[in-house]
């Protein structure tokens, strides 16, 4: 089976948790996967990382945004938004200020 690459961008914020990298490299079906197979995929390598993306029930924590290719996922299908095999996804801590 052929596999494609997804480019996982991380802020300087999350690194502690994976190992200092910036961008994260995961294979993938060429065909695409969901966001959700993406961020398992970065589990596997980073388990840590992963405690600070989602939450118990697996779902993204309120203050944790990720766009896949400049697309918000909550603004498409949430954790069923498709990613493409080359498709960067950039995860970004919300910013909060007063």
């Amino acid at each position: 089976m052929h596999t494609g690459e997804v480019t996982v961008i991380l802020p300087g914020a999350l690194r502690a948790e994976s190992d200092g990298a910036s961008r994260v490299t995961l294979a993938v079906d060429p065909g695409g996967v969901p966001l959700r197979r993406v961020l398992d995929g970065l589990a596997e390598r980073y388990p840590r990382l992963d405690r600070r993306l989602r939450d118990e029930q697996g779902r993204l924590r309120r203050y944790v945004n990720v766009y896949v290719d400049s697309e918000d996922c909550r603004s498409v299908a949430g954790l069923d938004t498709p990613v493409a095999a080359g498709a960067e996804v950039r995860v970004l801590p919300s910013v909060a200020g007063g």
